[in-house]
């Protein structure tokens, strides 16, 4: 078990006074038998006329902050301290008609994932499909975990990381034609991929810790992190971080689950005010584990907010 603390700031600067929309806050753990949300903290400068928590259809718990008057400078700091329990090594204990490909999920599971088995984006001459589908070995049984697990490595080895301003997420076959993106870019590729191999899978926003920020290979850790979550009977919903090739919950610290990336944005809201009136904005986030004492700060860019 491991004791994790995260603070996260993100500070608004705009030319002159401006007025604010109500915002919206994705910051609080989901609870489970891995993480167990020990305290969280919320400050809002200005203060807020109204702070109220809503459950949204994935289970998440949603912040949702009204804010007063006018001011130059809107900053939000959370702080969350959780237990983790970390699963370092996955623990494939598939159902055993599920173990290799293809799988077949009853008809309950399919009733209940809704959209998170179908393909969500355009894909014209079916790239990901076809890219996804090189994974699967010929003239023999394709195990299902690793399956899962060399499409995961796969991304993590022949894609390229890279930090970008813009907001949103790349469409995936964008992101197969490139071979470059985010972290989130990643999981969506992943996902896609795997809906058109039949699968089931979420996206999943939160943070990464990085045991040795200086020369690591760890990537994603500026700001909020993103991976996915496969549906395994008899697993469950299984961890995959295709940016870093990590299977299990190891550093992973889950915040949310959505459908899609658009449903799981970290910081959401609106001003009142001309476009010239943003002056940018600067996110700092720190990640502590007490069982090390190790403190590692990680400056990076939050575009997550929309407009």
């Amino acid at each position: 078990m491991t004791v994790y603390s995260v603070r996260h700031i993100t500070t608004y600067h705009y030319s002159r006074p401006v007025s604010f929309g109500e915002h919206r806050i994705l910051f609080r753990p989901r609870d489970s038998f891995d993480q167990h949300l020990l305290g969280s903290t919320l400050q809002v400068s200005p203060e807020p006329s109204e702070i109220r928590w809503i459950h949204d259809v994935f289970g998440n718990c949603i912040t949702r902050v009204s804010i007063p008057g006018t001011s130059s400078i809107l900053r939000f700091e959370t702080t969350i301290r959780l237990d983790h329990t970390p699963l370092q090594v996955p623990n494939f204990r598939i159902d055993e008609d599920a173990r290799t490909y293809p799988i077949a999920y009853t008809e309950d599971d399919r009733a209940d994932f809704g959209r998170a088995a179908d393909r969500h984006y355009p894909d014209q001459v079916d790239e990901v499909g076809q890219w996804a589908r090189r994974f699967l070995r010929v003239g023999r049984p394709t195990e299902t975990g690793a399956l899962l697990m060399t499409l995961c490595f796969a991304i993590r080895e022949s894609f390229v990381y890279a930090r970008r301003t813009e907001a949103g997420t790349q469409p995936p076959d964008v992101t197969l034609r490139l071979r470059r993106g985010t972290c989130r870019d990643f999981a969506l590729l992943m996902m896609e991929a795997v809906r058109s191999l039949g699968f089931a899978a979420r996206f999943v926003t939160g943070y990464i810790y990085v045991p040795d920020r200086d020369g690591s290979v760890t990537l994603g850790g500026g700001s909020t992190h993103a991976w996915c979550q496969i549906y395994l009977p008899g697993s469950g919903w299984v961890e995959f971080d295709p940016t870093n090739g990590i299977v299990g919950n190891q550093d992973l610290i889950r915040v949310a689950v959505a459908r899609d990336p658009r449903q799981a944005i970290p910081l959401t809201g609106s001003f009142h005010g001309y476009a010239s009136d943003d002056l940018g904005m600067s996110v700092q986030v720190n990640v502590t584990t007490e069982k090390s004492g190790e403190e590692r700060r990680l400056d990076g860019t939050d575009r997550a907010r929309s407009r």
